[in-house]
């Protein structure tokens, strides 16, 4: 019922913006608005997602003084913290994935009265300054007010940044900031660009995109990422390399990838992975390094085959954006974010929150569909559905329709 009321919110979000007049959407009535259905979801309990509870323990291990990136919530060293909702906690065997901006911020939630409403009315106020960013950027660039309102009052954005607490939200308005420092020529552009990164490290591969777009490539390149590297070294330094949480979340998080999964799916009818490790058997006996190759075996198999073979697509759909040199920073972004998206092997209904911006300023038609569709992917948790296949295809099946009819990213 409530995924229903949602995706009935959207559509009428549509109609309410397209079907009157685009002058009664003054900058200040979308503020409103949009404040007002925060306060109206900020209140909800996480129902939906439990990550706002990892959020809150990971601010208060790293409080007590102990590195969430080394230990993981069942480590004997955190027994003193641990309380009703760490047994309800998700993924208690796996240490903190979540870069330092987001923990730091984790940690000033965890130090007050109610955490979990501190959180998100932090995330919430950050997140409302992305949508001011927004009406800035949408009148540089000369575009009617009302297409931020298909952003600010997005039901998804609303839902899952007030309602459910998704950390997202403060990644999403710091890209807006340094779009907006892009297009209007000012100086924090690689201090928004390092910021997003560091509140989640999708953004990383943007910023050579960015950056050829900046009135001084290098030197923002150079800023941006030196502050990134200076943010994560210290972390590196604490565990010794890549912090193994994240290498956890890279390797083995797989949920709704649209074209993750029906590529391993098929990769596994082909029975591909058996045809590897024959020829993995064939290189044992003919060089007779049984030790050398057998330590490939264990990363043959559906999945991790997909990955590899979605990684040159990915690569290859970001370059033709980086070379692009007639698209400008607002469509480069857009573009970019949807390729990550559609390669990535996990996307939860709040990964779409980092397209949307760009999809209302420019209204592209799929992606502001597929941010009411998406909604379909909790189904699964609350019914005996599974996600695969008649979910999956009634969220993808729609949005590739679509983006085949309008795949422009033109502000026009």
């Amino acid at each position: 019922m409530t995924i229903g009321l949602l995706a009935a919110g959207l559509a009428g979000l549509g109609v309410a913006v397209f079907g009157g007049d685009g002058a009664r959407f003054s900058a200040g009535r979308i503020v409103w608005v949009a404040v007002l259905l925060r306060l109206l979801l900020v209140p909800l309990e996480p129902t939906l997602s439990d990550d706002v509870l990892r959020y809150v323990w990971d601010g208060r291990v790293a409080l007590s003084g102990a590195n969430p990136y080394a230990l993981t919530p069942n480590a004997d060293e955190l027994i003193a913290l641990r309380d009703t909702e760490w047994e309800v906690m998700p993924h208690r065997e796996i240490e903190a994935v979540y870069p330092p901006l987001p923990l730091a911020l984790f940690s000033i939630a965890a130090a007050l009265p109610r955490p979990l409403l501190a959180w998100k009315i932090l995330l919430t106020l950050v997140e409302l300054g992305g949508c001011l960013l927004l009406l800035r950027l949408a009148r540089s660039l000369g575009i009617e007010l009302r297409r931020v309102a298909l952003y600010a009052w997005n039901p998804l954005v609303t839902l899952e940044v007030a309602g459910m607490g998704h950390l997202d939200g403060i990644g999403v308005a710091l890209a807006i900031a340094a779009v907006v420092a892009l297009e209007t020529r000012r100086r924090w552009g690689p201090f928004a660009a390092a910021g997003s990164v560091l509140t989640k490290l999708v953004p990383l591969v943007l910023i050579p995109i960015w950056a050829r777009r900046a009135p001084r490539p290098v030197a923002f390149a150079l800023l941006s990422l030196g502050l990134v590297a200076l943010t994560l070294g210290p972390v590196a330094a604490t565990v010794g390399g890549v912090p193994p949480g994240w290498v956890q979340f890279g390797v083995s998080w797989e949920f709704n990838g649209p074209l993750f999964e029906p590529l391993w799916r098929a990769l596994d009818v082909m029975e591909l992975d058996l045809a590897i490790k024959g020829g993995l058997d064939r290189l044992k006996v003919w060089s007779g390094a049984h030790d050398f190759w057998n330590r490939f075996y264990r990363f043959v198999y559906p999945q991790l085959l997909a990955k590899a073979l979605l990684a040159p697509l990915l690569g290859w759909l970001l370059w033709r954006v980086w070379r692009d040199r007639e698209a400008g920073v607002l469509e480069a972004t857009g573009r970019s974010f949807a390729a990550l998206i559609l390669c990535s092997s996990t996307v939860y209904p709040w990964y779409v929150l980092w397209v949307l911006p760009w999809a209302a300023l420019t209204l592209q038609r799929a992606w502001l569909v597929l941010s009411g569709l998406i909604l379909l992917s909790y189904l699964p948790q609350f019914t005996t559905l599974p996600l695969m296949p008649w979910i999956f295809a009634a969220i993808w099946a729609p949005f590739f329709l679509l983006l085949l009819r309008h795949r422009s990213w033109s502000t026009d």
